[in-house]
């Protein structure tokens, strides 16, 4: 049995942009940052604004001469609502266990009840972008990178982002957001289509990753030798986000379609594990060799999927993003419904949608007599 638990987002996605092999700078996606490079005092160009470059950005533009920020499309920023607890409130939880779960629990169905938004009905979306641009007009003093800022689609569509620190640090002086398309990289700087060149010391990607094909090529081979990434070519796919036909005893842990827009992945992950560990159970009690989930069931499966992400935000919004398949169109990465509706969905491990092999029986001890056995003589 193998379970893969390498998720959907662990592959980098590097731009395909013309002459950046010539730079003779440092360069480096945010994923596997170098942390022997030290950014005081340099001339630093990053290219891509979302959940990467919103967490380290703010950390890095105190410490730099100049930033650029290359912005193809600007994302939507919700405020971040951390506070210190005080100390009543872990009085409270310590000598008042019950406190805590209650609290864990309005948590998650605030979290949960956006669903409705994201998945059920989008139009409700309009009232959550009303806070984001009220956070974008309180944080951001000057109209013009305000409008820069600005997202053209409807809140949800691309992933939405938290930040309390990433709209003061594009406000920076050393800090310029730019919003021509990148037209080539040069030996000591990034030129765009307006015939501008930025100088840079440092190139750093905050591209995210290659969401639509989670894992590499000649990592997971199934029947008759095909590669898990071919079986995909027309967009990933499974049962449940967990098994996929032609791939017996494969079981994937934040496969297809089992991204959130609106909760924690910790949810689809125990969800999955326990699914996982059922179908391990029914493997040794009923000691079968293969489970492999039927063609037709995950088809009917993914029909059904595919036909409610076509009303969510993310299929209606009016962008592009990396929820969506380049090839195809098709919503791969996301599950259209709440968390607890996911729990049920894998609740049991159901044998009827999988074909499985038997293992041999195990071979019997044979007796065999010594040579100077008695009736009464022990075996060996």
């Amino acid at each position: 049995v193998l379970v893969s638990g390498m998720g959907g987002l662990s592959r980098p996605a590097m731009p395909d942009i013309p002459g950046l092999d010539s730079f003779k700078g440092k360069r480096f996606h945010s994923q596997q940052w170098d942390h022997e490079y030290s950014l005081k005092g340099k001339r630093v160009a990053v290219i891509g604004t979302g959940a990467s470059a919103i967490q380290f950005v703010p950390q890095i533009a105190p410490q730099v001469a100049h930033l650029d920020l290359f912005q193809r499309t600007p994302p939507w920023i919700m405020p971040k609502p951390d506070r210190p607890i005080s100390a009543f409130e872990r009085w409270l939880f310590k000598h008042v266990p019950l406190t805590q779960k209650l609290v864990r629990a309005a948590l998650y169905w605030a979290l949960e009840g956006r669903v409705v938004g994201f998945a059920l009905h989008p139009r409700l979306m309009k009232m959550v972008q009303k806070i984001a641009l009220r956070h974008l007009r309180k944080q951001v003093a000057r109209p013009s990178l305000r409008k820069t800022l600005t997202p053209d689609y409807t809140i949800g569509c691309k992933r939405v982002l938290i930040s309390n620190d990433y709209y003061p640090a594009l406000s920076r002086s050393n800090v310029e957001v730019v919003t021509d398309n990148v037209l080539r990289i040069e030996a000591d700087g990034v030129i765009t289509a307006d015939g501008i060149k930025h100088p840079a010391d440092c190139l750093i990607f905050g591209t995210g990753f290659q969401a639509s094909d989670p894992l590499p090529r000649d990592c997971i081979i199934g029947r008759e030798g095909i590669d898990l990434m071919d079986a995909w070519r027309d967009g990933a796919h499974a049962y449940k986000g967990t098994t996929v036909p032609g791939y017996p005893n494969l079981f994937l842990i934040v496969g297809p379609n089992t991204g959130l827009g609106h909760n924690s992945m910790i949810l689809m992950i125990e969800a999955q594990v326990a699914y996982i560990l059922d179908a391990l159970k029914h493997i040794q009690r009923q000691r079968l060799a293969t489970v492999e989930v039927k063609p037709a069931v995950e088809h009917a499966y993914n029909q059904q999927l595919q036909g409610k992400l076509k009303r969510t935000i993310w299929n209606t919004g009016g962008c592009q993003s990396w929820y969506l398949d380049p090839r195809t169109g098709k919503n791969t990465t996301l599950w259209p419904g709440s968390t607890w509706r996911f729990k049920q969905v894998t609740r049991h491990f159901a044998l009827k949608d999988y074909s499985v092999s038997q293992a041999p029986a195990p071979a019997l001890p044979r007796a065999v007599a010594t040579p100077h056995s008695t009736t009464e003589g022990s075996l060996s």
